[in-house]
């Protein structure tokens, strides 16, 4: 698994953004930037849906005064998936970036499978990245929320 003061793996996420399918390099997203990233086990599901993503949503303001540059949401979905449930979430200010294939949550060590809920998923956490190095890493215990709610990163920052 990823540790604090290591290097974010290189990868490939997905945006769909005004109709169109971007493609980012993750060095590109980290470097020379603090970020707030945030990962859910899946769209539209209950706890992600009533209070992990609406937090952030909530506190993106706040994060921004704090010094962060870009809070991302993801999950182990594909872009159009995540681009509608940033719609229906009014997430505007959160980038909603897919792994589709989870590569990228498997190289940062945090999958997890989940059988006949929807196989490969990622666990739930949060961290703080500096310009490519993570800060501040908050893994949920299974079936928990509480270290990686936006009202928990904020304290560390």
């Amino acid at each position: 698994m990823i540790q604090e003061k290591k290097p974010m793996p290189s990868g490939e996420l997905s945006q769909l953004k005004d109709g169109n399918m971007i493609t980012h390099k993750t060095d590109e997203l980290f470097v020379n930037k603090k970020v707030v990233l945030f990962a859910v086990p899946g769209a539209f599901t209950p706890t992600c849906s009533a209070a992990h993503l609406p937090g952030y949503v909530v506190s993106a303001d706040e994060l921004k005064t704090k010094g962060v540059d870009a809070i991302i949401c993801l999950s182990v979905n594909d872009a159009f998936v995540m681009n509608a449930w940033g719609e229906a979430q009014n997430a505007e200010n959160i980038m909603m970036l897919a792994d589709g294939d989870g590569s990228y949550t498997k190289a940062l060590g945090l999958s997890m499978e989940t059988a006949g809920f929807g196989g490969l998923r990622s666990q739930r956490y949060a961290m703080v990245i500096e310009n490519g190095i993570v800060i501040n890493l908050h893994v949920e215990k299974p079936k928990e929320f509480e270290v990686s709610k936006a009202e928990a990163i904020l304290k560390t920052l």
